[in-house]
Parts: structure tokens; C-alpha cells; sequence
């Protein structure tokens, strides 16, 4: 399933530093003004994910091939955006297209970088970004209601579009919703307020390990759970190194992981999804799918002809098939399994289905 993750926030925030750096790329403008990011610039990332080569050595597979995720810089917001106010529009437009969206917040002081507000204060300018995203869902919602008297919509729809609309109105966490409808149905709502959301506070060099102030008051506000502390900076200087300086420079400044593996685990984790493989001579491969999938689901993402025709799926477990040195291996020691139709697909399963077309 191709995951797409929109980087949003103020103008001269860091979106075009941390897509370059996640991208590796010098493909977004960087530069000390705002709006220098017009239209949407977009970079598809492989999935960084060691169990493939582990796979591919068993298998000795002739290729690897990751499962992507899809980074998107979209351009800034201000305040006034939901009337057309800067690129207002053509920003909010670009967010319906995402899966998640990644709220870049400036947590840093900067005489040389310009700020488009007088002081630098993250919970001030995430609520900016969240009152323009509601304007637009107001607006949104009641054309669409509108619309609704002259042609049939989906019931289940309006009902959410209703209910969002109280939520609105009467100043109620619309994420209550996401407790009381269907998940594929709230996102056939295209209401930006749903969108599942990532916070990145874009901190200084020397507050990388243990954040500051600025990050320190937004996560107080915030929460940890869905907040990351990344300087853009030194993820663009990471990735300008070869493997073996990148490690070093990593151990030295005291950095465990690089922004895109954290970034990649906290929308896996807030989008639900998980990973299986399938494995061979020809190709080691990760699949992404929703957490819960069934195994013709899983098959799906292959070929919808795999799940119309879907029979068996032959099933091992990473660290079985790790231990038993493959297929034939796990097979012989009993620990390949045929599942059915009803079978959960887990998180790390090679699976090789039986089908009929």
C-alpha cells in the first residue's frame, strides 16, 4: 500500500531542511523566505528494515526490495489560510491527499532565519495550523451538507459530517470520532481534523539529545506519545556523510537513531500498519499492510487476483524461518503452517500463497 506522510507548518520551520534530509534529496528549496515552497515537492523513501537482508542471505535472493513510504513539503501555512491567505488553498489541498500529516514546529531561536510571528512559541503556532485545518473543515462540511438535499450521499458519511460539525460548533475534540466510526469511513470523509498527525519539534544542534525550552513546552501541552525532537539541520548533515561517517558522527553527537527510522515507527504506529514478507530466489520483499489484515487482505497488496483466488497461504514466522534457515528447513521441522481465509496476518510473517485464478 503506498503510505503517503505530509510535512506541514508555518513558513521557516524547517519543511524543506527535513524533507531533504529524509529524502536525501536536494529536490525541496530551502531558503530564508516564506512561501519558497510553492508547489508540493514529493520523495519516496524505502522503508529501512534489516530482516530483509537477513532474508535475502537465507533465501539467496538475487534482489531486496523495500516497501516506501512517500514524504510530501507542502507549502507553508498563516494564519488566515482557510480564506485563501498566503497559499492558503492550495496548502489545504494538498493535505486531503495525505495519509498522516507531520506538523513541523520551529523550537528553536534564530536571528539569521526569518520567523513569521515575533516570538518563537510552539503551542501557539501548532494551534495556528489546527484552527485553520477546522476553518477549512467547517467550510467544507457545510457545502457538502448542502449538497446532500439536491444528491444522495452515503448515509454513514453525513452521519460524520453531522456529527464533526457538533464537535465544531460546540467546541468538543473531534477525535472523539475515531472512537465511533470505522476508520475507512473517516477517511472518506477528507476532513483534515481526522487526519492522524505526527509532531516534529525542529530543535537547534546542541538541543538534539535533550531538547529545550520551546520543545520541552509544547510536549508538556501535547503529549510525548506522537512527538518527536529532530534538528532538520543535522539530519541533512547525517545523510551527506557515507555509511561509515554517518555512524561515527551519530555516535559522537550522541544520536541513537536518524529522524527517518523514528519518523517511519511513529506513522506505522498511528496509521496501524505492519509488514510481511515474501521470500525466494528471485526476491526478498516487504509488503505493507493494516495491523489485523486477514491473509487474502495480504495477498491483495500483491495482486487483487491473489485475493479473489486466494486458497492457502503458506506461513512461517520471521524468527522461525531465521532459525530453520528458510522454507525447506521450517517445513521439515513443522514449523511452516497452511493458513486460511480467516488467518490474522502478524508482523513479520513470510508468506507464500496458494491461489487460483
Amino acid at each position: 500500500m503506498g503510505l503517503k506522510c505530509g510535512i506541514v507548518g508555518l513558513p521557516n520551520v524547517g519543511k524543506s531542511t527535513l524533507f531533504n534530509a529524509l529524502t536525501n534529496s536536494n529536490k525541496a528549496q530551502a531558503a530564508n523566505f516564506p512561501f519558497c515552497t510553492i508547489d508540493p515537492n514529493i520523495g519516496i523513501v524505502a522503508v529501512p528494515d534489516d530482516r530483509l537482508d537477513n532474508l535475502a542471505k537465507i533465501s539467496k535472493s538475487k534482489k531486496i526490495i523495500n516497501t516506501t513510504i512517500s514524504f510530501v513539503d507542502i507549502a507553508g501555512l498563516v494564519k488566515g489560510a482557510s480564506k485563501g491567505e498566503g497559499l492558503g488553498n492550495k496548502f489545504l489541498s494538498h493535505i486531503r491527499e495525505v495519509d498522516a500529516i507531520i506538523h513541523m514546529i520551529r523550537c528553536f531561536d534564530s536571528s539569521d532565519i526569518q520567523n513569521v510571528n515575533s516570538t518563537v512559541d510552539p503551542v501557539r503556532d501548532l494551534e495556528i495550523i489546527e484552527t485553520e485545518m477546522t476553518l477549512a473543515d467547517l467550510e467544507s462540511i457545510e457545502k457538502r451538507l448542502e449538497k446532500n438535499n439536491k444528491k444522495n450521499v452515503d448515509e454513514s458519511i453525513i452521519k460524520i459530517l453531522k456529527d464533526a460539525l457538533d464537535c465544531i460548533n460546540n467546541e468538543k475534540d473531534i477525535s472523539i470520532l475515531k472512537d465511533q466510526f470505522d476508520k475507512k469511513l473517516l477517511n472518506q470523509s477528507g476532513l483534515l481534523s481526522l487526519k492522524p498527525k505526527i509532531f516534529v519539534c525542529n530543535v537547534d544542534e546542541k538541543s538534539v539529545q535533550i531538547g529545550n525550552n520551546h520543545s520541552k513546552s509544547f510536549i508538556n501541552k501535547f503529549g510525548q506519545e506522537n512527538t518527536l525532537v529532530i534538528s532538520a539541520d543535522i539530519e541533512n548533515q547525517i545523510n551527506e556523510l557515507d555509511v561509515d561517517e554517518r555512524k561515527n558522527y551519530m555516535k559522537m553527537i550522541g544520536l541513537k537513531s536518524a529522524g527517518l527510522n523514528l519518523l517511519i515507527q511513529k506513522a506505522y504506529n498511528i496509521l496501524g500498519l505492519e509488514t510481511y514478507f515474501t521470500s525466494g530466489l528471485e526476491e526478498t520483499r516487504a509488503w505493507t499492510i493494516q495491523i489485523n489484515s486477514t491473509a487474502p487482505e495480504a495477498a491483495g497488496e500483491i495482486h487483487s487476483d491473489f485475493e479473489k483466488g486466494f486458497i492457502r497461504a503458506e506461513t512461517v514466522s520471521y524468527d522461525d524461518f531465521v532459525s530453520n534457515g528458510g522454507w525447506v528447513n521450517s517445513k521439515t521441522n513443522g514449523k511452516m503452517r497452511l493458513e486460511g481465509k480467516d488467518y490474522i496476518v502478524q508482523d513479520g510473517d513470510i508468506l507464500n500463497f496458494r491461489f487460483n485464478t
